[in-house]
């Protein structure tokens, strides 16, 4: 039998343990350029998830526009960031796209384009624009060669604002992101809706038992740290794939951690330091 994916946005039947895609009032969101996915999908095998995306075509050259809606603030970001050692040209084009003023509190929106981490509420935070850049730069290096394309499907746990979710819309053929506090669910689904990503699917549920009807995923990134990685995240990661996410050392701070999945096992790297919320279990 097939399994149903769910749709943009996605909640989690918390009875069912299933997706219940959410109706928007007045009807189903239009997607853009392209008709929504099938419900109806074949799951593919465990190194399927590894699939062929066009890469994402990078421009840095300052357009014309005015205020936070002008590229040109997100361009002088995004150079900042390749001043700082970032060298992937599909991040940044990706970065260079995604109105992060959009995912932040009016209150913030001067400081959206500053790398720094800003509150989204309920104690949590967006990451800063060269944490992300980081992550994803991480998660690519394992999945592609030289300047070649991306893995197809991936798993972001922890949904926040949703900005980073947008931000992987550009370098994937699925993203699958899942969110515990309800809250924050709702939020990323209001500030992605005016997007139109129909290949982001948003999750209501438990993070640290990832999302199994997904699964296999070529990449997984986590946006939370805790003190060992989830079995299941392993569990979920398709042969060849990468997943990035913090972790708590035996020095008690966090740093970031690539595991690679081979046909003969998993490989662990500990990198840099970094400091993220606390992965939690359960919904709230």
């Amino acid at each position: 039998m097939t399994a149903r994916r769910p749709g943009f946005p996605a909640r989690l039947d918390l009875q069912s343990g299933r997706p219940r895609p959410a109706t928007p009032a007045g009807g189903a969101v239009p997607q853009r350029g392209a008709a929504a996915p099938s419900a109806s999908v074949h799951k593919p095998a465990s190194t399927a998830a590894v699939g062929r995306v066009l890469p994402v075509p990078v421009t840095l050259a300052i357009p014309r526009g005015l205020g936070m809606d002008s590229a040109a603030v997100r361009n002088r970001m995004v150079q900042k960031i390749a001043a700082g050692g970032i060298d992937d040209a599909a991040v940044l084009a990706a970065l260079q796209a995604v109105e992060r003023h959009r995912f932040v509190d009016s209150a913030l929106v001067n400081q959206a384009y500053e790398d720094t981490s800003l509150p989204i509420g309920l104690e949590q935070t967006i990451s800063k624009p060269s944490v992300v850049a980081r992550m994803l730069s991480l998660l690519r290096a394992g999945l592609v060669t030289g300047d070649g394309p991306m893995g197809g499907r991936l798993l972001e746990i922890g949904t926040g604002c949703g900005y980073q979710a947008a931000v992987m819309s550009h370098l994937a053929t699925e993203v699958y992101s899942i969110e515990r506090l309800r809250g924050l669910h709702e939020r990323a689904r209001e500030n992605l809706r005016p997007f139109r990503l129909a290949n982001v699917h948003l999750i209501f549920g438990d993070g640290m038992a990832g999302f199994a009807q997904g699964a296999p995923y070529a990449g997984i990134v986590a946006a939370a740290g805790g003190e060992a990685v989830p079995q299941a995240w392993l569990d979920q990661l398709a042969v060849g794939g990468r997943l990035v996410a913090p972790l708590v050392t035996s020095t008690g701070q966090q740093a970031l951690v690539v595991i690679d999945r081979q046909a003969q096992g998993f490989s662990r790297r500990v990198l840099e330091a970094v400091h993220f919320v606390p992965l939690k279990s359960g919904i709230a």
